[in-house]
């Protein structure tokens, strides 16, 4: 059976890699990340890593596989923790602030990727800059893709936009997103999947009833 496509509709590095398993009642489905290939594939698609970089990553699991192992499941239990936390951000758990738990489950799973952030000389056009950020390690470490998905996690849940996470209202999906809409009101993680069935199931059921 072929894998799930993988899909970037959460807005933010982070969210999308919640979004690389469906989060049904009775646990997780449809798993993506099946392989640390396909987690450079997934962060090549989202943005984090260039083309370039994730072929060599891929080259070098070959010869590091216990590494890459490692990395798979460091980046699964990223996504684990980073799901819980969205999903208390965005209120499905009785509120919207993070408890003490969760924050210090959060900050260890950020740790290992905020401690490679540098600052480093800015590029020649950096315009006014002094200085640039930089990972050290970037390109080496099989983990590295995760980095700057943890700074980007960090960067969303301490700013205004938290009040924006949200949960996917389809059933057995739990897909998160930013709610950048107009009037702040999306349900669906995307209307043509989710949107689209629960309108048809909406529809079988009004027919039932009539």
């Amino acid at each position: 059976m072929a894998s799930a496509p993988f899909k970037y509709v959460g807005g933010d590095p982070a969210l999308d890699l919640v979004n690389t398993v469906d989060w049904a009642d009775g646990g997780p489905l449809h798993e993506r990340l099946e392989s640390y290939d396909a987690l450079t594939r997934w962060a090549e698609g989202a943005g984090v890593v260039t083309p370039a970089v994730a072929g060599r990553l891929r080259r070098q699991a070959v010869e590091r596989p216990r590494e890459a192992a490692a990395a798979l499941e460091a980046a699964r239990r990223l996504r684990g923790v980073l799901q819980r936390a969205v999903a208390s951000a965005a209120g499905r758990s009785g509120g919207r602030r993070l408890g003490d738990d969760l924050l210090r489950e959060l900050n260890e799973a950020l740790a290992p990727a905020l401690a490679r952030l540098r600052l480093t000389r800015p590029p020649a056009d950096g315009g006014g800059a002094a200085a640039a950020w930089g990972w050290e390690g970037w390109g080496e470490a099989l983990d590295c893709p995760l980095w700057p998905v943890a700074r980007s996690a960090a960067a969303l849940l301490a700013s205004d936009e938290a009040a924006s996470l949200r949960v996917c209202a389809g059933a057995d999906c739990g897909w998160v997103y930013v709610d950048r809409s107009r009037n702040g009101l999306r349900r669906w993680c995307e209307m043509e999947t989710c949107g689209a069935r629960e309108k048809a199931r909406r529809h079988y059921a009004r027919k039932r009833a009539g």
